[in-house]
């Protein structure tokens, strides 16, 4: 890989065109100056932050596989620029590419905790677990400025409400007394994502996260005080990362993890063209073997949205990928399990609060 050919500090290396725009129109950005000039560099790779004002927060999830109901994300975008994010797709519908922009102009959702509080009061919600992170990273770097998620984590604290988290940024562990106070009564899961035991795949394939060093520290600081941890080895990449199932299953459960998941990458929507980009770019000896490895586990194609299918896929390198999730199930989890949250405490609130009128 030749540096100067890169952008560092960034997974995607280019900016596709947005598939809700002709590509003939000139796009302005609502919450920044118009300034380009021909010729002239627009953005010299700094992160752009940028407030916006949603009418609600959380979500409510339809796919039958994704294994939540309900989802929030305090933030649009990601600076920690993994190369394969799924929610790279959702930053066209801000007007954005799912390329650079996706990692470069972040949409923060200041009013997140107050339109979290006004739902979970409504005599009308029924309480589910609300995961945040269903899209993007709610422990990303923004997090640190901004402390969204710790003031949404003070609101489920408030009435009671389970919640669970996916993350890969240790700056989690800065919110652990509310944590803690969580998971006395077993409102809390986290989900600590871990792609790889290489700092050098890591640096690649997820450039501005948490090293591998510190997320299994997390693992196990989390574990040690009481708060459940699964762990997603996801997504699996053919010839990337498949070959560390056993040894990343191992470690994860040395330092407290109770259970893993996994998804098989796929590439959907403009995230095929970004990868296919950024491989050639960071792993020309190999891009094509992996891109065809990839295609093999799902019809042939990069893209894949066929639900049951789409997380495992199919095919021999799909079903050998699954059957090492298997073993490492049975060789290191056996007898660890992941409760179910506690929707009790939450209901029996509601029900003080009514009979108060």
């Amino acid at each position: 890989m030749n540096p100067k050919s890169t952008i560092k500090g960034r997974g995607a290396q280019l900016n596709v065109p947005n598939r809700f725009f002709e590509l003939s129109h000139e796009m302005r950005d609502d919450f920044l100056e118009f300034c380009h000039k021909e010729g002239e560099e627009i953005d010299k790779n700094k992160t752009l932050y940028l407030e916006v004002f949603p009418k609600t927060i959380v979500n409510k999830v339809e796919s039958p596989d994704i294994g939540m109901t309900y989802s929030m994300n305090p933030y649009q975008g990601c600076e920690h620029g993994c190369i394969y994010c799924y929610a790279r797709n959702s930053h066209e519908y801000w007007g954005y590419s799912a390329g650079l922009d996706f990692e470069r102009r972040i949409l923060v959702k200041k009013d997140a905790p107050k339109l979290l509080e006004a739902l979970i009061k409504k005599k009308t919600w029924k309480t589910h677990p609300i995961v945040m992170s269903g899209n993007t990273d709610c422990y990303q770097p923004a997090e640190k400025q901004f402390e969204i998620t710790r003031q949404c984590l003070e609101v489920f604290l408030k009435y009671k409400h389970p919640v669970a988290i996916i993350t890969k940024n240790a700056l989690i562990l800065r919110d652990l007394d509310l944590l803690k106070e969580l998971g006395k009564d077993n409102l809390i899961g986290v989900n600590i994502s871990i792609t790889s035991l290489s700092e050098d795949i890591r640096r690649v394939l997820e450039p501005r996260t948490t090293t591998i060093t510190k997320r299994l520290e997390t693992v196990k600081i989390l574990s040690e005080n009481g708060i459940p941890v699964n762990v997603m080895l996801a997504p699996i990449i053919p010839s990337i990362n498949s070959h560390e199932i056993l040894p990343l299953a191992k470690v994860v459960s040395e330092h407290g993890a109770l259970s893993i998941a996994h998804t098989i990458v796929r590439l959907n929507g403009a995230i095929g063209e970004i990868f296919t980009d950024w491989i050639k770019k960071t792993m020309p000896d190999r891009a094509d073997k992996v891109l065809h490895q990839i295609e093999s586990c799902h019809g042939g194609n990069l893209n894949d949205s066929r639900y049951g299918t789409r997380m495992r896929g199919e095919g021999k390198i799909a079903e050998q990928i699954n059957n090492l999730i298997k073993m490492a199930r049975h060789n290191y989890f056996k007898g660890k399990v992941m409760q179910k949250l506690n929707l009790d405490l939450h209901e029996q609130y509601k029900e003080g609060q009514l009979r108060l009128f």
